[in-house]
This record gives structure tokens, sequence and C-alpha cells, in this order.
């Protein structure tokens, strides 16, 4: 049988009927093993044969706060995402179930109104939705302004003596039980105003009052991936105080974002992949920005039969313990995606080895790393950072390498090597792509002979074109005339089930002024394409593929704009388990 998708650890193994005492997995080859499966990003999860019903949690992406609107008052805090949590959940034994993962509430600049977070959920049948948190109340030159309804309200804020500001509802929609809570007041105090305190999964946001804002209601810990971790908790109302600094709201249990008693410091993020509101920001002459809100996590923990012949999949870094019977399994292990440039080549897919029939020990507790994406580059003009390793047992994949670009000054860079090479960067006399496989791979254990290809180079003469990333197949493509290099391909495998293409490389990024060359095309296998047009930012690898980031456009000067890099992909370990 296939079981699809493990990237939790094993919290317990249960004892059969009949016995008692402490149960190891590796002793129990007949009977079940609770396991728990963590999404930090939408994905679909396949129920395994002999699974009937799962515990979970459904935490929703949190809200912004809102901004400090100038002269008029500090804006309130976001409100945490829905929070539900349950067992007994029915599901279908083969039935495919979309996984749908929340993003947090994006910050907003002085002077904007808030963002709310968006709804996470399992699909259909199951049908469970957490809503998004409700976004800050945002200060009116003409009345003040109530926070926005959500899973936990946002809020409120006043302004410029016209009354208190009701936080937004929790709740909204209804579920049974409550999802989260109301926002707080944003307090009126003829001159000074404090915004109220976004609502948490476990407690309504605090008032504001005329020297501080109210702080973000507290989340609810969950202990379902194995240990306590707080969710959902609000975010810090931000102050207007025409007499000093007044008091910043503090976030709800530590995850919160805290809000801003002055205009020279913004509003704090929620804690990702918590589900919990960003602080409000601050008022009095000028203004200050507010916290984006954390993005949202779905959680499933069910036991499972025997797991002999079964497939597992992993999408972040736990252990797991091999069961008794299982002497070798057959391997896919892909890195992280290297981040594209900031005016430049595409980042190179991470590493992928494959292989079957690897001995492992039953009974034996294994680390599994899942590597990250590296980020594309945003500060400088400057190369992508590289991806993350990811590893089992004695294989190691190697994160992808990342796209060169333009150093301040004109410096000019290489890709960067990696499992995969970046693409070489914009460039008078040409760049070299970053070499792959670096460091090598071994053929055996593995079955394909290397784990990536290098970077394409960049052209030499105008308009400059530059080079693709890598990928797992071929490499990327040479930037050359008119037409930045394309990522390159990625390489298939039926591990899983069906077939999927796993590290592409991605696209060299676009010309601006007189710099006319076009993007390169993301590599299959999920690979970025590069950003095309003034400004254009590189598109992000796919998450579980190990894919390239592709470059941002680059500029008609070292000293121009340019788009920034996309991130790369993060990566995946995938087992499959022989008796």
């Amino acid at each position: 049988m296939a079981i699809h998708g493990y990237p939790g650890q094993i919290i317990s193994a249960n004892s059969p009927s009949g016995f008692s005492g402490i149960w190891t997995l590796g002793s129990l080859p007949l009977y079940g093993t609770t396991v728990s499966q963590v999404f930090t990003f939408t994905d679909t999860w396949v129920c395994p044969v002999g699974v009937t019903q799962v515990e979970y949690l459904v935490v929703a992406g949190g809200a912004s706060g809102a901004a400090g609107r100038p002269g008029v008052g500090g804006g309130g805090g976001g409100g945490g995402g829905g929070f539900l949590a349950a067992s007994g959940l029915a599901v279908t034994p083969g039935n495919s179930y979309t996984i749908t993962v929340g993003a947090g509430g994006a910050f907003v600049a002085a002077g904007t109104t808030s963002n709310n977070g968006t709804n996470s959920s399992i699909g259909s049948p199951a049908s469970i939705t957490s809503t998004g948190g409700g976004g800050g109340g945002f200060a009116s030159t003409v009345a003040s302004v109530v926070g926005k309804d959500g899973g936990c309200g946002g809020g409120g804020t006043a302004a410029g003596s016209r009354g208190d500001a009701a936080g937004g509802a929790g709740n909204t929609p209804a579920t049974t039980p409550s999802q989260g809570n109301n926002g707080g007041l944003g307090k009126d105090a003829a001159i000074n105003y404090g915004g109220g305190g976004g609502g948490g999964a476990g407690a309504a946001g605090g008032n504001g009052t005329g020297t501080s804002g109210g702080n973000g209601g507290s989340g609810l810990a969950s202990s379902i991936s194995g240990s306590g971790i707080y969710y959902s908790g609000g975010g810090g109302g931000g102050t207007y105080t025409a007499s000093g600094p007044g008091t910043a709201g503090i976030g709800g249990s530590g995850v919160g974002g805290n809000g801003s008693n002055v205009t020279t410091n913004v509003g704090e993020n929620g804690v990702q992949n918590t589900g919990s509101g960003g602080g409000g920001g601050a008022s009095n002459g000028a203004a200050s920005s507010s916290g984006a809100g954390g993005s949202g996590i779905v959680i499933l923990r069910y036991t499972v039969p025997r797991v002999v012949g079964n497939v597992l999949r992993f999408t972040s870094t736990t252990t797991f313990q091999i069961p008794n019977g299982i002497n070798s399994v057959d391997y896919l292990v892909v890195a992280g995606g290297g981040g594209g440039a900031r005016s430049g080549g595409g980042g190179g897919a991470g590493g992928f080895r494959t292989g079957t029939s690897l001995a492992v020990t039953a009974g034996a507790t294994y680390t599994i790393a899942v590597g990250a994406g590296g980020a594309g580059a945003s500060g400088s003009l400057a190369a992508g950072v590289s991806g993350g390793n990811s590893t089992f047992s004695s294989i190691t994949s190697a994160g992808g390498g990342g796209g060169g670009g333009i150093a301040v000054g004109g410096a000019q860079q290489a890709g960067v090597a990696g499992g995969s090479g970046g693409g070489g960067g914009h460039s008078g006399g040409g760049q070299p792509g970053g070499a792959g496989n670096t460091p090598a791979s071994s053929s055996p254990p593995d079955s394909n002979a290397v784990q990536g290809t290098a970077g394409g180079s960049s052209s030499g003469s105008s308009p400059y074109a530059v080079g693709g990333g890598g990928g797992a197949t071929s490499a990327g493509t040479a930037g050359a005339g008119g037409a930045s290099g394309a990522g390159g391909a990625g390489t298939a495998s039926s591990i899983y089930g069906t077939s999927i293409t796993y590290a592409g490389g991605g696209g060299g990024g676009s010309g601006a002024g007189p710099f006319t060359a076009t993007a390169g095309a993301g590599g299959a296998g999920g690979g970025g394409a590069g950003g095309s047009g003034a400004l254009a930012a590189g598109a992000a690898g796919v998450n579980g593929l190990g894919a390239g980031g592709g470059g941002g456009t680059y500029p008609d000067s070292p000293s121009g704009n340019a788009g920034i890099g996309g991130n790369g992909g993060s990566g995946i370990v995938i087992l499959k388990f022989n008796g």
C-alpha cells in the first residue's frame, strides 16, 4: 500500500489492547503508529490505507496591524487567524485532500489601512476552514474606526476627539466551538489615543488607553506536533501621544507582533506559521508602518497500520524511527533551490539524488533534514542566496547555487556553485554560471549519475543577457543575443506514485533601459521565470520541488534600480520502505 506525506515526526506508538508498558515503533510491526504531519504551505494529502479519522489543527493567517496616520492616530493591532482543533474528523482512505495554508496579511506603510489574513483549510469532503484574522482599524480624519472582523477581530483605533472605536468581531463567520475572539477598543482620550489590541484565539484583545495601546489577545497552545506551541496571538495596538511616547501594546502569547509607540519604530510582525496578528503603527506629527501577520499552519495527527511498503513524504526537518522489519529504502532527496539574483542570473535547482535499496537499521532513529529555499537577492545588486542541503542517512543533496548579479559599484558576479549552479550575472565581459554537482555525488548508491548541472553563462556584449540556473537534468541556458537564459530542466520521479518533475532551474532576468534582453523561462520542475520589464522581480521557485528562483530585471547602470530575485523553492525527502 502507498502512504503519501509525513513531514511531521513520530510522536508516539499505540499499545495494542491487552498489553502494557512502553512501546517503540520498532517493537510494533503489526500495530498502529501515531504520526503528526505538518503543512506550512499549500499541498495535497492522500489519506493512507487503513486511516479513517484524524485529529487536526487548522490555523488561518493572521492580519496585519494598521499603520499610524500622521497627526491623527495610531493603528489597531491585527487579529490572529481563526483556530480550529478537534479529533475524530472522518476521512476516506485513498482520497486526496487539498491542504490550504493561509498567508498572513502584508504589512502596510505609514498612512495605510490594514490587510486581513487569508483562510486555511482541509479541503472537501472534510471541509474544515479557519478564517483569516481581521485587520486593525486605521485612523480616519473624520471618525474613529472599528477593527475589521475575522477569525479573530482587529483592534479599533480612535482619532481626533471623535470617540472610542470598537474592535472587530471575532469568530466571523461563526463556528462551534469558537475560532477566535474580538479585537480591543481604540481609546479616545482628548489628545492621546491608544489603538486596541487584536483578538487572539484564547482571549479578546486589550483595550487601548490614553497612554498605551491595547495588548494583543492571548493565543492557544497545542501539542499536536509533539511540543506545546502557541498559535493565533493578537497583535499589540499602536499609540498616538501628543506629549511624548506612550506604551505600545504587547503581542499576545509571545507570537503576536508588538505595537509601536514612536514613529521611528514600526509595528512588529506576527510569528510565521502561528497565524498571529501584526502590531499597529504609531503616530504623532509623522507615522510608522505596521507589522505583518504571521502565516497559518495545518497539522494532521493520525494512526496508521504497519508501514511495510509505504511511501513517506517529508517537507520539513524532523526525526524518524525505522520500523521493525524494514532493512532498506528507496529514496528521493532534493535540496532547496537557490535564490535568483537582484539584477541577474537565475538560481540553480537543489541537488537531486535518488536510488533504491539503501540499507537502513530497523529501530534506529534518523534525522531527516529538508533544505529551505535560498532567498532572492534584494538588499543590493548582488547574488542570490544558495539553498539549504537536504539529508537522509548517508545521502546529502546540496543546495542550489544563487544566481550571479552586479555588486554595488559595478563588480560583476559569476553564478554560485551548488547542487545545480546559478546563472551568470549581468556583465560587460561575460560571467560563467556556477558549477553543478558540487560537491560531487556518487553512483551507486544513486541511480542518477550526478545531482545537478551548471548554470548558464552571461553574454559579454550588449544587451548583456544573463544566464539561467541549472536543473537536475539539463544545464541552464547561456544568455545570448537578445535573450537571457532559461532555467535547466529538472528530473521526473514516480516514487510518490505519480510522475512529478523536481529541481528545475530559475530563468535569467530581462534588461531595462537600453539593455533589451528578454527574460528566461523557468525550467520544468518548478523553476521561477526571470523578471520581465522595468523593476520586475523574478518568480519564486516552487516549494517542495527544490526549484531555483528567477533573476530580477537588471538596470541601465550599476547604480540604477533593479528587480529583486525570486526565492528558491524548499526541498523534499521521500522514502519508500522495503520489507
